[in-house]
């Protein structure tokens, strides 16, 4: 195993100091650190982070290797700064099995860029009318810890409930995409007064709302762990907050698009800018941000979601809805938290692999500590071109767009999987 020599980096944004990577951890740190046999890294005007670890990745492997493979989406993962990422269940066929949830996870180790674990469905092909083998794929070898139908919202609130209830068992949670879809049949963006004047149908805030109140009372009255993905909306904010207050067992994340984008963007009618949840308005855009750092959000979580050009070039109606986020993210959440390195280590890092149950991962560069770390480049800015993305697909909201940082090395478990800003493998 190469060791490696990081020279006059800093950690977190401390004083300059050299990290020593030796047999998978930080072996030393100190100043004037010396090693014959490393391959040193110049980290002048570097910092040092944590392995950053997202929490809801769409790999499309298997059945939709058109848009993306896992060694592609690792590749791109290693690129944005993460050692880790989550893998939604929404393939084809559905992660609802041992069998698929082990395939993924191989697929992730074969390519060796990122931890790749996948999470589980909730129900059977994502149909929302009967448990998933939530069992059997959290004693497979890929230890499922995370269970949702993401892209389809658990409606049912008895299935909501005995899901949280399952779960328990093992210590997991279930992974809420809080959407009533009753509220939203043909919403095309957010309900507003853009949708009006567009003559689009919307998706109100509420669908998004009246579910997450609903699954944080659940999961109160089974004492169980709640998680609701890419939380879109200030009300939404406002229940969580209070949730928490009571001491509920929810944790929230965020999207980078949803900390940037509002839905005056949908008046282009580039279906690049269609997802769901919507984008939203300018004073929810404000308040995910003030939720964000105040940890009321607990995590930043990309929902990485690759389409092929069919799916995404056509009439806004007929796209897909989703976005590439992985290369960008950590651009985009220094651009909205500022160089709070400490914060930004605590919501791309520590915090998502503590809910993932991902031991390995979310530790600061120290003595001992697993290499799992980043180099970013604070300094820097760059134009997002998206032929040079290296994912599959090209759906990016943020072509052409001058975005702060650059991510210069990546080291999983103390082997390089990025060096001057290119994937080593």
């Amino acid at each position: 195993m190469t060791a490696y020599l990081i020279t006059n980096v800093s950690v977190l944004g401390a004083a300059p100091t050299d990290l020593l990577i030796r047999d998978g951890v930080v072996a030393e740190t100190g100043v004037g650190l010396t090693a014959s046999d490393a391959v040193v890294v110049d980290g002048t005007g570097l910092v040092a982070l944590p392995g950053l670890v997202d929490l809801h990745t769409h790999l499309r492997e298997p059945g939709r290797e058109d848009a993306e493979t896992v060694a592609t989406g690792s590749r791109a993962a290693a690129l944005g700064g993460f050692t880790a990422v989550c893998a939604m269940a929404n393939t084809s066929p559905v992660a609802d099995t041992a069998g698929v949830v082990e395939q993924v996870w191989r697929l992730g180790r074969e390519a060796g860029l990122v931890d790749v674990q996948p999470i589980g469905a909730v129900t059977v092909g994502l149909a929302g009318q009967r448990l998933a083998e939530l069992g059997a794929m959290a004693d497979s070898a890929a230890r499922v810890r995370i269970f949702s139908d993401d892209g389809h919202c658990v409606a049912d609130p008895r299935l909501m409930r005995r899901a949280l209830e399952y779960v328990k068992a093992f210590d997991g949670i279930v992974a809420q995409h809080a959407e009533e879809p009753r509220l939203t049949e043909g919403a095309q963006m957010h309900e507003g007064e853009i949708s009006t004047r567009l003559g689009l149908t919307g998706w109100p805030a509420v669908a998004e709302e009246a579910i997450i109140a609903r699954d944080v009372l659940l999961a109160e009255h089974v004492g169980s762990r709640l998680h609701i993905c890419h939380v879109s909306t200030a009300g939404s904010v406002g229940v969580l907050r209070q949730a928490k207050a009571r001491g509920v067992q929810v944790t929230a994340e965020v999207t980078p698009h949803h900390l940037l984008l509002t839905d005056e963007k949908a008046v282009t009618y580039d279906p690049v800018y269609k997802v769901n949840p919507p984008l939203r308005t300018a004073a929810d855009v404000a308040a995910l941000r003030t939720a964000l750092a105040e940890g009321v959000v607990d995590i930043v979580a990309t929902d990485h979601a690759p389409h092929s050009v069919e799916d995404k070039e056509c009439e806004w109606a007929y796209a897909r809805p989703g976005m590439l986020g992985l290369e960008t993210a950590l651009s985009i959440t220094l651009d909205v938290l500022g160089p709070r390195w400490d914060l930004i280590a605590e919501r791309m890092s520590r915090t998502p692999a503590r809910i993932a149950g991902l031991t390995e991962h979310g530790h600061d560069p120290a003595p001992g500590a697993p290499a799992n770390l980043t180099l970013v480049d604070p300094a820097a800015r760059r134009v997002v071109e998206p032929t040079e993305l290296a994912s599959r697909s090209r759906n990016t909201p943020y072509a052409r767009m001058t975005l702060p940082g650059r991510i210069v090395a990546t080291f999983l478990r103390g082997e390089a999987t990025v060096l001057d800003g290119k994937a080593v493998k």
